[in-house]
């Protein structure tokens, strides 16, 4: 008698915020110009630190590559919630949710260790 779980999960039903359509519409645009306003300021971050010849030192070496993973960080969930809000049937397959998870781990913790590196180089200018 094998009593495991025969149940198999193909996609995931996302529940949004609210079930209204036009807060639903106004969620959209305040969230898609907050994202478009993120990417925009990383990217402008990253081209003034590499075309300034006086901030190619280590810490604006690291502050831009601060920036690249911020910019990837914020664009791994964000689109999918962003386009979720103008559907009518929100849902997410099984192997994208794992994918999703996997990029915000790895991302998320390419930018813990930059950011560690940046404590130690700050660290070692003190001292």
């Amino acid at each position: 008698m094998d009593g495991g779980n025969q149940s198999l999960v193909s996609e995931f039903l996302l529940l949004g915020l609210c079930h209204s359509w036009d807060i639903q519409v106004l969620l959209f645009m305040i969230l898609f110009m907050i994202y478009l306003m993120t990417v925009s300021g990383n990217i402008f971050i990253m081209l003034l630190i590499i075309n300034d010849s006086h901030l190619h030192s280590p810490m604006y070496f690291l502050l831009a590559n601060l920036s690249f993973v911020d910019m990837w960080l914020s664009s791994v969930t964000t689109p999918k919630m962003i386009t979720g809000l103008l559907r009518e049937n929100q849902t997410i397959c099984f192997g994208g949710c794992m994918c999703q998870i996997l990029f915000v781990h790895f991302v998320g913790g390419t930018e813990m260790v930059i950011l560690v590196a940046m404590a130690y180089d700050h660290y070692v200018a003190i001292c």
